[in-house]
């Protein structure tokens, strides 16, 4: 099929994951509709640099980049984004393998020039084998996965999600990168919602822009060990709440939680309501889940409210920069 050029970034920081950036990387490069690159950006891990250019040194079609920004992954997107040559960049997380025909229905979006972004599902790879039962599938966004609530099939959205997920390169000329300050810092905590403030910042910018999720265009992420615990939860669900509050400083509280008011009013609830009929049948974990999702929830909305006052304080900041530099 015809399309656009597709650079693919994977942005990497640990050697700790080396096996999971080559399985990453030869996802890539067995793809049905072929990347035209994919970019390797190192977010300020000499060593790791240093090995990832030997590993691939004799491999042209994969380019490894050291990020230019601050440290984080919205940095190491940039980067990669200005570094690229693609009409469009998808991005994939370093843990995650992608289907064979993932490139191709990102591609097929891109027919209607009105699309500026295609994402697409992830899937999790637990650790133990099966997921927790505790573990509700409406928070698994905590694992960076698609979660129960988003809408199926190839339906226009008001954000991807950032680990699958793909972008024309004019979406950033109109827009600007990802902001520096909401995301992910290596290990630090770990928030999110880069690529939620980006496309409520695209679609100002652009209001004829659409956006889609594919979920045909499947990845599977990997989830440690580490991360099928309570204790990562509720950590994770806390700095969603912070993050939050940044999103809702940026573009606004409209805006900013329009998707979440659904998600809080009608997809929680009978997420809680499955999980106590579980409960009452006997059926294992209903009621932790149930007791999963409100504790998510106010765990949460404490880190939003805690966020929003940092920020009327002005203790929380983040910029939002041009993507400069790289072909054109």
């Amino acid at each position: 099929m015809s399309g656009p050029d597709i650079s693919v970034v994977i942005c990497v920081y640990t050697e700790d994951r080396w096996e999971d950036i080559l399985a990453a990387v030869s996802s890539v490069r067995a793809q049905s509709y072929p990347a035209r690159e994919t970019l390797l950006v190192v977010d300020h891990n000499a060593a790791l640099l240093d090995r990832l250019a030997k590993e691939y040194k004799e491999v042209a079609d994969v380019r490894v980049l050291a990020n230019e920004g601050p440290r984080g992954l919205s940095a190491g997107r940039n980067t990669g984004i200005a570094a690229s040559y693609g009409e469009v960049i998808a991005f994939l997380d370093d843990d995650a393998v992608a289907e064979r025909d993932w490139l191709r229905h990102f591609a097929a979006g891109y027919a209607d020039p009105k699309v500026m972004a295609v994402g697409g599902r992830t899937l999790p790879i637990w650790a133990s084998g099966r997921r927790p039962a505790w573990f509700p599938a409406e928070f698994d966004w905590v694992v960076g996965c698609t979660y129960k609530g988003l809408p199926e099939g190839r339906v226009r959205v008001r954000n991807v999600l950032g680990g699958n997920a793909s972008f024309r390169r004019t979406a950033f000329d109109a827009a600007g990168g990802f902001a520096t300050g909401i995301g992910r810092d290596g290990d630090k905590r770990p928030l999110g919602c880069e690529e939620t403030e980006l496309c409520i910042r695209l679609t100002r910018a652009r209001p004829d822009a659409v956006l889609l999720i594919d979920d045909r265009a499947v990845i599977h992420h990997r989830v440690p060990e580490a991360r099928e615990h309570f204790g990562y939860f509720r950590t994770r669900a806390y700095a969603e709440g912070l993050s939050k509050a940044l999103v809702a400083r940026s573009v606004g509280a409209d805006k900013g939680l329009e998707s979440e008011r659904r998600y809080a009013t009608r997809v929680l609830p009978a997420g809680v309501v499955r999980g106590l009929r579980d409960a009452v049948l006997a059926r294992p974990g209903g009621a932790g889940r149930a007791g999963a999702i409100v504790a998510g929830v106010l765990t949460a909305a404490g880190g939003y409210v805690v966020g929003s006052v940092r920020t009327r304080k002005g203790d929380a900041t983040f910029q939002v920069a041009p993507i400069e530099g790289g072909p054109r």
